[in-house]
C-alpha cells in the first residue's frame, strides 16, 4: 500500500487529509494520473498544477520519482512568503 498525504488548501479542496491506495503505481506520474481520473478539483489540485510540491517519504520529490510499496507520497500547494 501507499499512504497518500494532502496537506493545506488541498486537503479542504480534495475532501481528505489522507488515504491508502494500493501500490499499482510506478511513478509519482502514474498517480497523478490515476487521481485526475476522479474529477476537475483532482485534476486542476494536482495533475494540471505546474507548482505542485512532492514528497515521497520525507524527501523532495518530482512527477517522474519512482515509487513503491510501502512508502508516503506527501502533496503541497505551492508556498508562498513575504
Amino acid at each position: 500500500m501507499l499512504s497518500i498525504l494532502y496537506f493545506a488548501s488541498f486537503r479542504e479542496l480534495l475532501g481528505q487529509a489522507q488515504e491508502q491506495l494500493p501500490a499499482e503505481f510506478q511513478t509519482v506520474e502514474c498517480l497523478l494520473n490515476a487521481l485526475a481520473q476522479r474529477g476537475e478539483a483532482w485534476q486542476q489540485a494536482l495533475l494540471n498544477n505546474q507548482n505542485l510540491q512532492i514528497a515521497v517519504n520525507h524527501d523532495v520529490a518530482h512527477r517522474h520519482t519512482p515509487i513503491k510499496a510501502g512508502d508516503e507520497v506527501a502533496f503541497f500547494p505551492p508556498v508562498t512568503g513575504g
